[in-house]
């Protein structure tokens, strides 16, 4: 890395306009102390999709998953709350659950045996006679704070995080409650690239689709592609249409349908797509300074039968395409970004809004927790002071309430 974290982090400039503004270093894509700076406060403190409703309907049913490295586990309590901890056994930091979903009516810890009710609370700690000062409602599993959209459920690690429905509220607005769905399929991709890598990819307004995505250019209306940021969120748009002959690829145009394509992400990682009858949501996840993996969850609202198996098929085939043409432009990214010759770049003004909108959030985070951390080294008069957040911004194309870690209802 050329300069320390701390002088690579300043770099980036969140003051100067789109149309000055350089994008982040290269730096910020290779260095393992970004990748440990973004897990800690960044996937630490900002709501990330953990599961779905339909895997948690009766009692007693959980999904254990991690996050950046973080063991979260999820359960629907005898009461029918959705509650969700950390997956961390109070004794000896073993995980309490080790497959992946299913049914319990006790969480055990396979290590020494202390078991948890749904609720969290320790009922067993075999062994424990005589040991000085300690309750046993003092080492339950320790909370964390869950919250829905439709039948996504989300997560978050932070202390006291600012409500789900208020961070994805210009998502809401646009894309409705998400009722009416079904699951189908989800597929996920390793990918050699920093995730940032992707998410740039996924918010450049359009810029790539011409090129890498000769199906869904087929059906996207080019010249009226728009984009909007808001607060931790922004909104891509598109009216579809049928492809002319002039299109070699038209094989997205069978399920991809309707008036509009909405392309919806929320910091740092979410991103989900709704076109009339199919929606799929993207979810990508840090596993190294140069390592991701991507979670694409399909969905339809056809009612089940043999149409509807056939509309889904192919919708999960025209999205897995779709994902490979960017997993390659994504490793080529990744592999440029390591050279020598770049250090950083300059924004389409007329496409990529979102994704400087992306950047000044993620420095914003960063350096909001570096002057925590760095305490008496921040510059006199600034420590604990907040970097401020961008302004919500509207970007053309061509034409150009704290909850509580309380258990979840429902």
């Amino acid at each position: 890395m050329p300069g320390t974290f701390h002088e690579e982090l300043k770099r980036f400039d969140v003051s100067l306009p789109l149309a000055r503004a350089r994008t982040i270093p290269s730096s910020w894509y290779c260095d393992p102390e970004f990748d440990a700076a973004e897990r800690r406060s960044v996937f630490g403190e900002t709501w990330q999709l953990a599961a779905r409703s339909d895997q948690l309907e009766a009692p007693g049913s959980f999904v254990a998953t991690s996050i950046a490295g973080e063991s979260v586990l999820i359960v629907r309590d005898e009461g029918g709350l959705l509650r969700a901890f950390f997956n961390v056994c109070r004794h000896r930091a073993a995980c309490v659950v080790t497959e992946p979903e299913g049914t319990a009516r006790r969480l055990r810890c396979r290590y020494h045996g202390w078991t948890y009710d749904l609720a969290g609370r320790l009922l067993g700690a075999p062994e424990f006679e005589g040991v000085a000062d300690f309750r046993r409602d003092d080492n339950g599993l320790v909370p964390v704070a869950i919250d829905r959209w439709g039948q996504l459920v989300f997560v978050n690690f932070g202390h006291r995080p600012r409500a789900l429905s208020e961070v994805l509220a210009p998502l809401r607005e646009k894309m409705g409650t998400l009722a009416g769905l079904r699951f189908v399929e989800q597929r996920s991709y390793e990918l050699a690239c920093n995730w940032k890598v992707f998410v740039d990819n996924y918010l450049d307004g359009g810029y790539h689709v011409n090129s890498v995505h000769p199906s869904l250019a087929s059906v996207l209306q080019y010249a009226q592609y728009r984009t909007e940021c808001m607060g931790l969120t922004s909104l891509q748009s598109s009216p579809l249409r049928a492809p002319t002959p002039k299109h070699a690829d038209r094989s997205a145009s069978s399920v991809r349908v309707g008036e509009t394509a909405l392309y919806g992400w929320a910091f740092p990682n979410f991103m989900v797509n709704l076109y009339s009858g199919a929606m799929d949501t993207n979810v990508v996840l840090p596993l190294g300074p140069d390592r991701c993996r991507v979670d694409i969850a399909f969905y339809i609202s056809r009612p089940a039968g043999p149409d509807a198996g056939a509309f889904a098929a192919e919708s999960v085939e025209v999205g897995h395409r779709i994902q490979l043409e960017d997993v390659g432009v994504c490793e080529d990214v990744q592999r440029g970004l390591a050279s020598k010759s770049y250090d950083t770049g300059r924004y389409s003004v007329r496409r990529e809004v979102a994704v400087h909108h992306f950047h000044q959030l993620l420095a914003a985070r960063l350096r909001d927790t570096n002057q925590v951390a760095a305490g008496a080294d921040a510059p006199s008069g600034t420590a604990g002071k907040k970097t401020p957040l961008p302004n919500s911004r509207r970007g053309r194309g061509a034409a150009n309430p704290q909850p509580s870690r309380a258990p979840r209802k429902g």
